[in-house]
C-alpha cells in the first residue's frame, strides 16, 4: 500500500491545465522530489495533497483514506514554505510548541516532543531564541522541526531552499537528506534544482506542462532520460540531429547531414527514424595521439576545434566545435587547451543518450 496516492488528478485554472490528469504513488518512507521549471504545476500538485487546493478530476489516498474532500488541518500532513512562516515574535521552542498546545497535549510532553525535534534538527540549546536571531539555515531547520514535531502521516516541503545563499543551501540538501533518514517520514520536496533533487531523492518525478514526463531514481533519470525535454532540463546537454542508421540491441547507430557518426543508447527505435543525440560534458574524454592510434577502429572519435575555454576552478570549461556543432567539454587544468587548439575526442557511447524526436 502506498503512503500516498494520487489518481488523475486534473487542476484548470481558466483555460490552463495546471495539472493534466496526473497519477503518482508515493511509498512509504520515501524522498519523492517534484521536479521541473516554473509553471510546470509542481507546486499545484503539493497543494492539492495538503488541501489548499481541490482538483477539479481525481482522488487522493493517503495511505487507504480518502482526503480529497478534508480539510487541510485534518489531513494529517506536515508543511514546510519557503518563506518558513515563522511566529516573529516567538521564540524557537514557542514555535514548536503552538501545534501541540492546539491538540491539547501535556506541558511535560510538549517539551519532551519539541527537544527531540530540535536534537534531530541540531538545535539543541536555542530554544529561547527568536527567529531573527537565527540565520536563514537555522530558520529552515526550525521550519522543519515544526512541521516534524506534530508527526504528520506525510511532509511536504515546497521548495525550503529557494531563499539561501549558494553556499548554505548546499549545505542544507545534506542536512534535510540527513533528517530525512532519521526520521524516515514519507516526504514530498518541490524543487526547480536539478543538483537538489539529485542530491536529496529516493526518486524523482519530472514535470512540464502538468504532466509526469519521468519517474525514477536520481541515477536512471540523468542517464537514461526518456526524451529531450527531460535530458535538457537535467543538465548541460547539446543536441545533434540524425538518422537511426542501424540498430543492435541496445546501441544505435545514428548519421547526421553533416556525415558525422554517433553510436549511442536508445530505446524503442527504427532505423531510418529522426532522431536527437544528447551530448553532456562529462561524456568527453580528450585522446592524446597514442590512445588515439589504439582506437582508431572504435565509434564516437572526432576531431575537434578549441571555440572557448574558461577557468573554472579545478576544471577548464571548454566550448568545442566539431564540424558546425558546438558542444561543452570539461577538462583538468594541468593539461589545458588554448584557444584554437584542435584534438580529437572521444565520446563514450553508453553515456550517449538516443531520443525520438
Amino acid at each position: 500500500m502506498p503512503a500516498l496516492h494520487l489518481e488523475n488528478i486534473t487542476k484548470r485554472y481558466g483555460k490552463l491545465k495546471a495539472v493534466d490528469n496526473l497519477s503518482l504513488e508515493v511509498r512509504d518512507g520515501e524522498l519523492l522530489t517534484l521536479l521541473g521549471p516554473s509553471g510546470c504545476g509542481k507546486t499545484t500538485v503539493l497543494r492539492c495533497v495538503s488541501g489548499f487546493v481541490r482538483p477539479d478530476n481525481g482522488q487522493i489516498y493517503l495511505g487507504e483514506r480518502k482526503i480529497t474532500e478534508i480539510p487541510p488541518e485534518k489531513r494529517g500532513i506536515g508543511l514546510v514554505f519557503q518563506n518558513y512562516a515563522l511566529w516573529p515574535h516567538m521564540t524557537v521552542f514557542q514555535n514548536l510548541a503552538f501545534g501541540l498546545q492546539i491538540k491539547k497535549l501535556s506541558k511535560d510532553e510538549i517539551k519532551q516532543k519539541a527537544e527531540q525535534a530540535l536534537t534531530l534538527v541540531q538545535l539543541g540549546g536555542l530554544e529561547d531564541r527568536f527567529p531573527r536571531q537565527l540565520s536563514g539555515g537555522q530558520q529552515q531547520r526550525v521550519a522543519l522541526a515544526r512541521a516534524l514535531v506534530l508527526e504528520p502521516e506525510i511532509l511536504l516541503l515546497d521548495e525550503p531552499l529557494s531563499n539561501l545563499d549558494a553556499l548554505l543551501r548546499e549545505q542544507m540538501r545534506f542536512e534535510i537528506a540527513q533528517i530525512h533518514q532519521h526520521a524516515g517520514i514519507t516526504t514530498i520536496y518541490v524543487t526547480h534544482d536539478q543538483t537538489e533533487a539529485m542530491v536529496i531523492s529516493d526518486r524523482i518525478a519530472v514535470l512540464e506542462k502538468g504532466r509526469i514526463m519521468q519517474l525514477g531514481t536520481p541515477r536512471e533519470i540523468y542517464s537514461k532520460p526518456v526524451n529531450k525535454f527531460v535530458a535538457g532540463f537535467m543538465g548541460t546537454t547539446h543536441f545533434i540531429p540524425g538518422r537511426v542508421e542501424n540498430v543492435a540491441n541496445e546501441y544505435v547507430v545514428v548519421t547526421t547531414q553533416e556525415g558525422l557518426t554517433f553510436t549511442g543508447r536508445g530505446h524503442g527505435l527504427e532505423k531510418g527514424q529522426e532522431v536527437d543525440v544528447a551530448i553532456r560534458p562529462e561524456s568527453i574524454r580528450f585522446m592524446s595521439p597514442g590512445e588515439v592510434t589504439a582506437a582508431l577502429r572504435e565509434p564516437n572519435l572526432y576531431e575537434a576545434e578549441v571555440v572557448r575555454a574558461s577557468y573554472v576552478g579545478e576544471l577548464i570549461d571548454y566550448q568545442l566545435k566539431i564540424k558546425n556543432h558546438l558542444i561543452r567539454a570539461k577538462g583538468e587544468v594541468g593539461s589545458a587547451h588554448a584557444l584554437n587548439d584542435r584534438m580529437v575526442i572521444k565520446l563514450d557511447p553508453d553515456q550517449l543518450a538516443v531520443l525520438s524526436r
